[in-house]
């Protein structure tokens, strides 16, 4: 997965992290139209066509309102769902996508709706299967008596567990995979971050309230604990937030999103890397929820999330 929304990376940096991660044996691709927008997908597309359509999955997100080039509101009326799918199996040179999410629940549109019109993709041969993104558990439970749903894509990781009472139950009774996003923290939980006045405009993290003033002061305090285990077990900060995700025995699969092919594979070397009982119970300990300080959007972003 390449990123979308912070520091602006180079074109080359970004083909030859995707051609990396073949080499890695990584097959798993995610993006959405409003990754640029439009731009992530296109160059997913064509680099992607120098691989075998067998040999990867690609999944990508539709559901997002745009002007003057930014997402300004949801929009998953069917009729625009076939358009917008049209449009990404396009900029993604595939006759069919893999998996095929909804990125937001559209309040204005009936979920029922949403997914009957997902459904009839499938009925076309345009899409294989289905999931939501950010979405609560009644929501979850209506479209997958729709259709069944494959997955569900929302944050996870020690900095937002905001899962755990609530969604993350009704994935398991119901069979539906989680992919969490955001596993790093948007790079808190690497130990390289900087305050989020010192970011430009346009990343994300410029505007993430815990990036900001004194939580950020409280979060780096939190993070002491992790930035130790690491260094005595001789991997990074990064490693150990992925290598936690993967002993959840919750079938987790983690996204990390980079441009950088070096960043990718200190992020592969966390699926070699044991945590003993007693280390992941001092990670939640020193990482729980009520320890992070702020909210994980500015409040326009939070208004989307279904909860």
């Amino acid at each position: 997965m390449t990123g979308h929304s912070y520091t602006p990376a180079s074109e080359e940096d970004s083909v030859a992290t995707i051609h990396r991660a073949f080499e890695l044996g990584i097959r798993f691709f995610d993006t959405a139209e409003s990754y640029g927008p439009f731009a992530n997908e296109q160059l997913l597309g064509r680099v992607l066509q120098g691989y075998p359509r067998d040999e990867f999955v690609i999944a990508t997100k539709f559901g997002m309102r745009f002007e003057d080039g930014k997402a300004v509101g949801m929009d998953s009326r069917p009729q625009y769902i076939q358009q917008a799918v049209e449009g990404s199996l396009r900029r993604l040179r595939v006759e069919c996508i893999d998996l095929l999410y909804q990125h937001r629940v559209d309040p204005a549109v009936p979920i029922e709706d949403v997914v009957g019109a997902m459904a009839n993709l499938i009925t076309q041969g345009k899409v294989k299967f289905l999931g939501l993104s950010e979405a609560g558990g009644n929501i979850i439970r209506r479209a997958h008596a729709c259709h069944p749903l494959s997955a569900l894509q929302s944050e996870y990781s020690w900095w937002e567990r905001n899962l755990e009472a609530n969604i993350i139950p009704v994935l398991q009774e119901l069979g539906i995979g989680l992919v969490a996003f955001s596993p790093l923290g948007r790079g808190f939980l690497t130990g390289t971050v900087k305050r989020a006045e010192e970011y430009p405009a346009e990343d994300w993290r410029h505007n993430d309230p815990r990036f900001q003033g004194q939580n950020f002061d409280a979060n780096l305090q939190v993070f002491a604990a992790v930035r130790e285990l690491a260094e005595s077990k001789g991997a990074t900060s990064g490693q150990i937030a992925l290598a936690w995700l993967l002993h959840r025995e919750l079938g987790v699969v983690p996204i990390p999103a980079t441009t950088k092919s070096g960043h990718l594979e200190d992020n592969v070397a966390a699926v070699t890397l044991s945590l003993s009982d007693s280390e992941i119970t001092q990670l939640d300990s020193a990482l729980a929820p009520r320890r992070i300080a702020g909210q994980r959007y500015p409040e326009r972003q939070m208004g989307w999330i279904d909860r």
